[in-house]
């Protein structure tokens, strides 16, 4: 059973952008050649996950986008935020972050109405959003000429930490009462 669970760890922390208990079932039946039912698997993981929550381990087994990841604790948060700056790379400019969370609210959405709610052009911003991986190309608009449609992706899910669109903030959340025009009437 040790021995399983311990296959099950080296699984995940493989996994570039997790994996998901399918995945994993997969996996264990391929290179162990073994049946394990869903329950006996959601019990491993289960006991994987109460191992990390000691004060020892760094890392936490987390359910993101529907697939089982390693990552540090949030007491490492810090240590890793300064890792993180170093890595300008990754970094992305003020256009393409607007560009993505206009996919992101909008999806799936063509280049053209991207740069009508932008004022600008976009193809910059959608060409760095496809090779980070954040935003994928979801087929075609019906409309004339037939325009590639843009979501966002799994990476997106990832890098986000959400499990779905439906998790990123609403509107509501983020504007305040306080921020009104005009006269409040009671």
């Amino acid at each position: 059973m040790k021995d399983i669970i311990r296959n099950i760890e080296a699984i995940i922390y493989a996994s570039e952008d997790g994996i998901t208990p399918q995945d994993i079932k997969h996996v264990l039946q391929e290179a162990l050649a073994i049946e394990i039912s869903k329950d006996e698997l959601q019990n491993l993981i289960d006991k994987i996950i109460i191992k990390h929550q000691s004060e020892d381990e760094v890392l936490e087994l987390k359910v993101i986008n529907n697939s089982y990841q390693f990552l540090t604790k949030s007491t490492y948060h810090e240590t890793i935020n300064q890792l993180q700056l170093h890595r300008d790379k990754k970094k992305l400019s003020q256009a393409a972050l607007e560009t993505l969370a206009i996919i992101a609210y909008r999806q799936p959405i063509t280049k053209l109405e991207i740069e009508q709610i932008r004022g600008v052009s976009c193809d910059y911003s959608v060409q760095r959003l496809l090779e980070k991986k954040l935003i994928q190309i979801a087929g075609k608009s019906d409309s004339i000429g037939k325009p590639l449609l843009y979501s966002t992706s799994a990476q997106f899910m990832n890098h986000f930490g959400i499990n779905g669109v439906r998790d990123l903030p609403q509107l509501k959340d983020i504007v305040s009462v306080d921020n009104e025009i005009g006269e409040v009437v009671e």
